[in-house]
Formats: C-alpha cells, sequence, structure tokens
C-alpha cells in the first residue's frame, strides 16, 4: 500500500515546464527533478534551456534541450513530440510562461494589449492543449497553470496582465471540468509576491513597499517555497483534487487591516 509519503514521489513520471528557465518556473522545474521526474524545461532562450537542463542532469533525470514560444504553438508541438519519443511519455505540464507591462489603461497600445494576452493566456491555452492530447490519450496527466493574485484582485495600471491572469483561472476551471472525466487534473498555482525578473521592478518601487504591507508574513516569498504546492499537485496525493487555485502568498489575500 502506497504511504502518504510515497503519494507525493514522482519517480518514473515526465514533466514539460513552460517557462521553465527562470523565476518561479525554473524553481518548480528542478524542485519536480528532486522530487524523482524526468523534466524538460522549455522556453524561448537557448542558452537558459540548456543551464536548466544541466542542472537536471545534475540531479540524476533525463531531460531534452529545446527552445520553445508558447505563442508559436508548432514549436510547443516540436518539443512534445521529441519529449514521447526519447523520454517515452508525459505525464506533467507546467505552464508557467508569462510577461507583463505596466501602463495607464488609457495608454497602452493594442499591440502591447496583445502581446501580454498572446503570452499569458494564448500561450497558456497552446500548452495545455498540446501537451494534454497525450495525457487524455493516456488516460492520466496533472496540468498545472500559473495564475496570479490578480487572477483575483485588481492591481493599478496593469489591466492586460489582470485581465489575462484572471482569464487563466477560467480556463484551469474550464478544463478541469471537460477533462477530469479522461483521467486528467487541471489545477491552478496563484502565487504571492515573489522576487522574480518579471516583477523586480515593482518590488523596488513604492508599489513594494505597499505591497510588503499588506503581506502579513512581511516578506516577499522565494521562489522555492512555491515548489512543495507544485510537487503536491503534480503528485498522486492529489489525485482527487482539480478545478482548484492554490494560493501562496503568505496570508496577502486573506489579510484586511495589517496595522
Amino acid at each position: 500500500m502506497a504511504t502518504a509519503f510515497s503519494r507525493l514521489s514522482l519517480a518514473g513520471l515526465v514533466a514539460v515546464v513552460s517557462g521553465g528557465t527562470s523565476g518561479i518556473g525554473r524553481a518548480i522545474a528542478l524542485g519536480l527533478a528532486d522530487a524523482g521526474a524526468d523534466v524538460v524545461a522549455t522556453a524561448r532562450r537557448q542558452a537558459l534551456v540548456d543551464e536548466v537542463a544541466s542542472d537536471v542532469e545534475r540531479r540524476g533525470r533525463r531531460t531534452l534541450r529545446m527552445a520553445s514560444d508558447v505563442t508559436d504553438r508548432a514549436s510547443l508541438e516540436a518539443v512534445r513530440d521529441a519529449c514521447l519519443a526519447a523520454l517515452g511519455r508525459l505525464d506533467i505540464l507546467v505552464s508557467a510562461a508569462a510577461i507583463t507591462q505596466r501602463v495607464p489603461t488609457i495608454d497602452m497600445s493594442d499591440g502591447d494589449w496583445q502581446r501580454v494576452l498572446d503570452t499569458n493566456v494564448t500561450g497558456t491555452w497552446h500548452a495545455c492543449r498540446v501537451f494534454g492530447a497525450p495525457m487524455l490519450e493516456q488516460g492520466s496527466g496533472r496540468i498545472i497553470t500559473i495564475a496570479s493574485l490578480a487572477s483575483m484582485v485588481g492591481f493599478l495600471e496593469v489591466s492586460a496582465y489582470t485581465a489575462s491572469k484572471a482569464a487563466v483561472a477560467g480556463l484551469t476551471r474550464a478544463l478541469a471540468v471537460e477533462w477530469a472525466p479522461r483521467g486528467v487534473t487541471v489545477n491552478a498555482i496563484a502565487p504571492g509576491i515573489f522576487v522574480t525578473d518579471l516583477n523586480r521592478g515593482i518590488i523596488e518601487s513604492p508599489r513594494g513597499h505597499e505591497l510588503l504591507l499588506r503581506t502579513p508574513m512581511r516578506r516577499f516569498g522565494d521562489v522555492d517555497e512555491v515548489v512543495g504546492a507544485a510537487i503536491f499537485l503534480a503528485s498522486d496525493a492529489a489525485s482527487f483534487i482539480t478545478g482548484q487555485l492554490l494560493v501562496v502568498d503568505g496570508g496577502f489575500l486573506a489579510s484586511g487591516v495589517n496595522q
């Protein structure tokens, strides 16, 4: 009989992490490898793909070195096909690629709006469809999208990002309902405030001070603190969980008055 601990093991499974070469995506990719999975971290910059692949191999896991762009479905299909050919299966997807831009909504160009939505929403949709297909065929799989606090609350002057992350939450629930009868769970992690390349400018601005005040733990998260949530949702320990947003935010959303 499987123990509670053994149900958290990812040994023998194969994971793909899109947007897996920096920030939260990279931390999750390496965390899945630590939990026993073979991991393919893919993103646009080949040099970073190679770096993460080397880190995965140092953990004794198999990987591939393939760049991709979530806005280009064909590039994701190439990664999927190579993964199936070289590693034999595909069990876990973490869709972590995202961009943001802070600008007053009235001043945002149509092109910049579309660029954020193409990456964050359509890119997530592409990844779920492309990598979800073999999971549906084999009758099992775990898909984890990366939502945001902005999936649930508004932030000043990031309307495109906020709209995109609300859409990711909705897409997660829709796919969970559609694919649950076929053995594939779909959940989201909603990180709180973590210092990454994506938000470093915000962290170092007056907005960062406000975000810190609104976080009851009185600190920002370390990207490694998201890893446990990802391992859990990717594992058999979460076999009856689907359509959920797991918030990892140091108490931000629970917060009312903090002083």
